[in-house]
């Protein structure tokens, strides 16, 4: 099949090229609108007690009639010049009256119009104060965007050493324009950085090298554009993360330049062997197109594992690297074939190698005189490294996840030291009580001596409906952020409270506190899923059932040394000046599950690479030994260069300034350096020297299922030849 589709790409090379052409442009037009319709905020799932509460309080919500909604609010924090001050007085208020001026304001809070709100307003030192901008409902889109702009620059104009504007509509914006930033930043450090090592390791500074190693970076630009296009119509069908899109692209960028420069490689190596382009392009698909075929169903069946969580974030990150997991590989197979078809002549051969004692095969023997030993102290180290996973913290995003010159990060910061009993983020607590119930002050006073609270206020009972139950509000704020040790602890200890009638919290903690139960909950499932399918896919390969088996083991204990670097990293500090962030004492929550799964992928996706040359050695007849060194030594080189293509990409996006995407691009580049160097040159050729034959050792009904479902090597004579004249012949991505 793969040489055919090899046949086919040679001969129909412009129409193919015409088609991906028009997919890029199209991608370049409408895929980048995706920017402006993904979402940064969690979900606890659909019927956590977070969501629950959060329809409750939207249904008790009442209006006067012919009052119009409201709609977002956000607010400019004054400070460093004192509040009774005239002339901060006069600027105030002056500056205020033109914002209500401005089209879509509702309305405008300070404290110069409301003297009674001076102990809401002004900060216990009386050097800072708020003002509070409310816009209108019937006021969407672009309309609102521009009149918030123009209402945030009229408060920049207040006459004070500081003015900073935050809110959660300007929260959500700012991670919208920081992410498409990065984006932007990551693309334009890493491409560089990655042409010039395909370069040097595709030949030197030649025009061959140059022309082949443009190929893998015009199929990562192809496939970046193809996947906006199906992220863009992803979100009208369902919530997607503005992460998903960083995720596309770091995944785009990473697995085209392994694809691209595993398919140059092989075709290069055709080339060697005497075949003219067009038998080159078609062996090479029948080879190398296969291995990448099985390597992104690996990587595709570890990333499934996402779709169990019962969460639209986790949900679409899980789609955006399917998607571009197999629309690299539909480039790989089709778009290559044809750049190939076109660009091939001017690629040079690749150079014969005489013999397979090279540096690896030399590793590879060292590490199986000392098998054992090397076992134990790689797998020790290992799981020290692991240790600081132990006390990990969890958290969500919020204003200290921003850049640190962010304005909203600056005023959240300022409301956090200057109003320690405020917060637009609250933990809300509804009880079924009517406001004027005598048992209010009890549930009140109650919370309010609980450790860590800061605040507790019961929200005005004319604001909501007269149910037949009737429903209290209580806003609750914790000490330190919204989302944080504090505010979840006492989410929990509300909710466990005893207080003699029916409530409910939601809010922010709530929702994280939901959102970690519900990850908890699912994990062991996500996990078999990823073990299931990863071990069918390798039995399949190898034939084996041990094999797999030692991949998963070996792969799990490599990433709990890059979780306690995590850790170590982030939530301790560590290296946040080098790095520069500001620790929160945490990790991302979702941060430890991408990691894991996407890291995971990758690991057998150079698993596939390895394992499929080690099989082919050890069927043409060398010992358990020395195929394991000999298919080392051949593929050391490849995967060394495609994990450092990947790095070079993951560092790019750990360069960016949100702390998500940093901790993933660090987690994931240690992830691949880890499994790169350590399991791959050291504990595979340990453990595979200490199982011996029994490598390759299956039960005889899985080996009967092997034998006719599994996939087995392309005869040399294969290609070129009519397909009926070869019935037994199979594909097995063993060719690297």
């Amino acid at each position: 099949m793969f040489a055919r589709l090899g046949r086919f790409a040679y001969r129909r090379r412009r129409l193919i090229l015409a088609v991906w052409t028009l997919v890029f442009f199209a991608g370049l037009a409408f895929g980048t609108q995706v920017f402006s319709r993904t979402k940064s905020n969690l979900n606890g799932g659909a019927n956590s007690e977070a969501v629950q509460g959060d329809r409750l309080l939207a249904t008790q919500r009442v209006r006067p009639a012919g009052e119009a909604a409201k709609g977002p609010e956000f607010a400019a924090v004054v400070d460093g010049r004192a509040v009774d001050d005239p002339a901060l007085r006069a600027s105030i208020t002056d500056v205020a009256q033109r914002v209500r001026a401005v089209a879509g304001v509702e309305s405008v809070l300070e404290v110069y119009s409301v003297p009674l709100a001076r102990s809401r307003l002004v900060s216990s030192d009386g050097r800072t104060t708020i003002v509070s901008v409310t816009m209108r409902g019937n006021v969407v889109g672009k309309a609102l965007d521009s009149a918030v702009a123009e209402a945030s620059r009229l408060l920049k104009t207040i006459d004070a050493p500081t003015v900073a504007i935050g809110g959660k509509t300007l929260v959500e914006k700012e991670f919208n324009r920081q992410s498409e930033k990065d984006l932007q930043r990551a693309e334009l450090g890493s491409i560089p950085i990655s042409l010039v090592v395909m370069v040097l390791v595709l030949g030197g500074l030649t025009l061959s090298a140059l022309v082949a190693a443009g190929l893998p970076l015009l199929l990562a630009f192809f496939s970046i554009m193809a996947t906006f296009l199906v992220l863009l119509a992803l979100t009208y069908l369902t919530d997607v993360s503005i992460y998903a899109i960083n995720v596309a692209t770091m995944f785009g960028l990473g697995l085209s330049f392994d694809y691209g420069l595993l398919v140059v490689n092989r075709f290069r190596e055709e080339r060697a062997a005497g075949r003219d382009v067009a038998a080159a392009v078609e062996r090479t698909t029948a080879t190398a197109g296969v291995t990448i075929a099985f390597s992104a169903m690996t990587v595709a069946a570890a990333l499934a594992g996402m779709f169990v969580f019962d969460d639209p974030v986790l949900r679409s990150l899980g789609m955006g690297g399917v998607a571009v997991v197999l629309v690299a590989l539909l480039a790989g197979i089709t778009l290559l074939p044809a750049l190939l078809s076109v660009a091939g002549h001017r690629i040079k051969p690749a150079k014969v190698v005489a013999s397979d004692h090279g540096y690896f095969y030399r590793l590879s023997r060292i590490v199986q005189r000392r098998a054992a030993l090397v076992v134990v102290i790689i797998a020790t180290l290992l799981a020290v490294s692991a240790l600081p996973f132990l006390g990990v913290k969890l958290e969500g995003d919020d204003y200290r996840t921003l850049p640190r010159g962010s304005q909203a990060r600056t005023a959240y910061t300022l409301l956090a030291q200057k109003f320690p009993g405020v917060s637009d983020e609250p933990i809300v607590a509804l009880f079924h009580l009517q406001p004027d119930d005598a048992r209010v002050q009890k549930v009140v006073e109650t919370i309010k001596a609980m450790p860590g609270v800061a605040s507790v206020t019961p929200r005005d009972g004319a604001a909501f409906k007269q149910s037949g139950l009737g429903l209290t509000v209580v806003d609750v704020v914790a000490r330190g952020a919204a989302n944080g040790d504090d505010a979840q602890r006492i989410t929990k200890l509300i909710r466990t409270a005893h207080f003699g009638v029916g409530h409910l919290v939601t809010g922010r903690a709530a929702f994280l506190v939901d959102y970690k139960h519900s990850l908890a909950s699912r994990l062991p499932w996500a996990y078999a899923v990823i073990a299931i399918s990863t071990f069918v896919l390798l039995f399949l390969m190898t034939g084996s059932v041990l094999v797999p088996i030692k991949a998963i083991v070996m792969n799990v204990l490599s990433l709990g040394a890059t979780f306690g670097a995590l850790v170590w990293i982030f939530q301790e500090g560590h290296l946040s000046h080098l790095l520069g962030f500001d620790s929160t004492g945490s990790l991302h929550v979702v941060v430890p599950v991408i990691v894991f799964i996407f890291a995971f992928g990758l690991s057998m996706d150079y698993e596939v690479f390895l394992l499929s040359r080690i099989k082919e050695t050890h069927d043409q007849g060398f010992d358990n030994d020395a195929a394991v060194a000999v298919g080392l030594q051949r593929t050391g080189k490849i995967i060394t260069s495609a994990a450092l293509l990947i790095v070079v990409v993951f560092a790019g996006f750990a360069a960016g300034e949100l702390l998500f995407m940093k901790q993933m691009g660090i987690g994931l580049a240690l992830a691949v350096i880890v499994d790169a160097t350590v399991v791959r040159s050291l504990l595979v050729p340990a453990t595979m020297k200490l199982l011996g034959e029994r490598n390759w050792w299956a039960p005889r009904p899985l080996r009967l299922i092997h034998d006719r479902f599994g996939l087995h090597e392309v005869p040399d004579d294969y290609v070129g030849a009519d397909p009926a004249e070869q019935p037994q012949a199979r594909s097995l991505p063993n060719q690297v």
